[in-house]
């Protein structure tokens, strides 16, 4: 009888449990708006987070609340922006793409290695040993963590162990930028067309006896800008985008490459080309510099 007693109870309560979740169910339901599925199915379900949302789902939830424009997800082509925007009856606002660029032009051709590491095949596991081997110490390791986490092909390693960025594929997802130990990389406007590559914080020339391309600190670039638009800091130029156009129509931002004498203040065009001043020394080496004593 305690068995039937007890099993009536539990009966009872499931039975009470299940019609409170049904009656919840009811009347707490929400209404999904009916433009989020198409408005989803228009996105590049990359779910790269350049937008500023995790998800291309959350994106367009973001969409249809008009939190934001299409032009925000930068990823997706004009034309892919437009036609949200007219489904939603909305602008298609502008917003400038973010790509990942790398601090560093110190490749196995011009930069050498002080030391020789043995060990796991990634950055990560060689900079914690003495900094990887490389005479310079901010320099890329060349082992390419970046390019393994990058979902998107858009990093590949050069023939000199150097991680090249394809700016057309690049999402801005940041990966690359959690991977790098030496925090090389950072997410910058395709509309800055000038560049540091490097991040070495020593002074003087002695600094090209371990990389032929790396900042001496002299100082040039920030004397031939225009308006203040660079300024040495830890002896290395920082570039203030707020200042002036900095655009290829602006011909005083690019004289600031020109007397560049290892050319670690560079040009990008609107393709993605990279110049160099007149007054950097030409690299023709192809093959790796010998390596220091292990």
């Amino acid at each position: 009888m305690t068995i039937l007693t007890a099993m009536g109870v539990i009966g009872v309560l499931t039975f009470l449990l299940a019609s409170l979740l049904l009656f919840a169910s009811r009347k707490l339901h929400v209404e999904e708006d009916p433009r989020l599925d198409v408005v989803e199915a228009m996105l590049p379900h990359n779910n790269c987070g350049a937008c500023g949302y995790p998800s291309c789902r959350l994106f367009a939830e973001a969409l249809v609340a008009a939190a934001v424009l299409p032009g925000k997800c930068t990823v997706s082509s004009e034309a892919e922006r437009d036609k949200i925007a007219t489904f939603l009856h909305v602008e298609a606002g502008v917003e400038v793409k973010q790509v990942a660029r790398l601090a560093c032009a110190g490749g196995a051709n011009v930069a050498t290695k002080v030391a020789h590491y043995r060990g796991a095949a990634t950055c990560g596991a060689a900079a914690q040993v003495a900094g990887g081997g490389k005479g310079c110490w901010w320099g890329c390791l060349g082992l390419g963590d970046c390019e393994r986490v990058c979902d998107f092909d858009a990093i590949v390693m050069n023939d000199h162990d150097l991680p090249v960025v394809d700016e057309d594929k690049c999402t801005a997802c940041g990966d690359c930028i959690e991977a790098c130990p030496k925090d090389l990389f950072s997410l910058q406007r395709v509309d800055h067309h000038l560049w540091v590559p490097c991040k070495n914080l020593e002074e003087g020339d002695w600094i090209r006896g371990y990389c032929e391309v790396a900042c001496t600190a002299c100082g040039r670039c920030a004397v031939d800008a225009p308006g203040h638009l660079i300024t040495m800091q830890n002896n290395l130029p920082v570039i203030d985008y707020t200042k002036g156009r900095d655009s290829v129509g602006d011909r005083g931002s690019r004289v600031a490459i020109e007397r560049c004498p290892t050319g670690a203040i560079v040009w990008i065009d609107d393709s993605g080309e990279i110049t160099k001043g007149a007054a950097s020394k030409k690299i023709v080496r192809h093959s790796m510099l010998p390596e220091g004593p292990s």
